[in-house]
């Protein structure tokens, strides 16, 4: 991939495909300001401040979806954060878009509407879509700033490869650095969380073949997952995991713990969900686990990851630790963040709920060599699978530079 260093910007149109799908406030309906905004702002203030003329195209939501809207909120709070004007245009490839386009001066920053309003932006046809064809000849570069669009085929992410030149943007060079150190490290303690055990069983089956994982550390739904197939009772989590589950990840996990059982940990300890109350129990308290549902884990699990995490040369973690949305629940999340910010080692946090967690905490997020702004694309790209919009980027390259 070439970058946005390897190009002379001043004076140039550049189409900047960022991703900020945002959070709306449901009675307001205002955008909630987050670090997807946040992070792009950066990219789009330093093209500004270099002359370029900046052309944002954006996504929110999916037709059908109540978060599907218009991007004029957006233009809104990015103008905010990036402390310039920036305008918003409320098509995409009509006049009115083509002439802001073409009169705008050096610094100048605009943004067009919501891609998906257009129906070919998800068709794979992605060169001969109406945005490609339209807007590629009004300019002259295209950036793609976004890993976590970076495996979706659509138009907006690499139709424009096809036809101009095309680079990383800041933030999508930045990510694919961070991660890349993970995957070049061979001692990475994994803390596998959240809410869907089969994103973490791709990587840990992945990283676990390749010798590159030193320790995997088990919480959330993974780790009712592994509790469940180690023949411990589950109490109320049961149905909750059946629903969750298909049945081949529950033979998967049954052969990753057989095979990989002095690299995997599983909780010894849960915090019970009992009535509305916490119990904290042994994995192996049947009658006390039968009276409730698992909401995090146990002190001793905590204490046992603190003491594996505070000696780790390299972390990746994804996905809290359990139900940390409520107060008694959140002591295994809030104790593993907090002990992997406190380390001096190299360490990445990803995921939409990790970063929300990390935010709920208070933890001061400079403490975390690097935050990940990708959901799907992460795991897709962790488990070693080239995602389609960085291919693109280094095609492009070939062609062009």
């Amino acid at each position: 991939m070439k970058t946005m260093d390897d190009l002379d910007v001043k004076g140039k149109k550049i189409i900047i495909r960022v991703d900020i799908n945002s959070p709306v406030e449901k009675e307001s309906g205002n955008i909630v300001l987050n670090p997807r905004i946040l992070s792009h702002s950066r990219t789009i203030r330093e093209l500004s401040q270099k002359e370029a003329r900046v052309i944002i195209i954006a996504h929110q939501g999916r037709k059908g979806d109540e978060d599907f809207m218009n991007l004029k909120g957006h233009a809104q709070v990015l103008s905010q954060v990036v402390k310039r004007p920036i305008t918003f245009i409320d098509e995409l490839v009509g006049p009115r878009a083509k002439a802001a386009i073409q009169s705008m001066k050096d610094g100048d920053i605009i943004m067009l509407e919501n891609v998906r309003f257009l129906d070919d932006e998800t068709k794979k046809d992605v060169e001969n879509a109406t945005i490609v064809k339209e807007i590629a000849p009004l300019a002259d570069y295209f950036f793609l700033d976004a890993l976590s669009v970076a495996h979706r085929e659509h138009a907006s992410v690499v139709g424009f490869t096809k036809k101009m030149p095309s680079v990383a943007g800041r933030i999508l060079k930045e990510e694919v650095t961070a991660l890349d150190r993970i995957i070049d490290s061979k001692d990475v303690t994994f803390v596998f969380g959240g809410s869907k055990p089969e994103d973490s069983m791709e990587i840990m089956k992945k990283w676990l073949e390749n010798g590159k994982i030193k320790n995997a550390l088990i919480g959330g739904v993974i780790g009712i997952l592994f509790l469940k197939i180690s023949g411990f009772e589950i109490g109320g989590s049961e149905e909750f995991i059946k629903s969750k589950v298909t049945p081949e990840y529950f033979e998967e996990a049954k052969n990753l713990l057989a095979k990989y059982k002095d690299r995997i940990f599983v909780p010894v300890d849960v915090g019970l969900n009992v009535d509305g109350k916490r119990i904290d129990c042994e994995v192996t308290d049947s009658a006390q686990i039968s009276k409730g549902e698992i909401f995090d884990i146990g002190p001793k699990t905590v204490e046992k990851y603190k003491e594996i995490l505070s000696t780790a040369k390299t972390i990746m973690i994804n996905g809290p630790m359990g139900v940390y949305e409520l107060e008694e629940f959140s002591v295994g999340t809030k104790t593993v963040l907090n002990t992997i910010a406190d380390c001096q080692n190299f360490s990445i946090a990803g995921g939409g709920h990790t970063i929300t967690a990390i935010e709920k905490f208070q933890i001061e997020k400079t403490k975390f060599s690097y935050i990940s702004l990708s959901g799907k694309a992460l795991i897709e790209y962790l488990s070693g699978k080239e995602l389609i919009g960085i291919t693109a980027l280094k095609d492009s390259a070939k062609k062009h530079f």
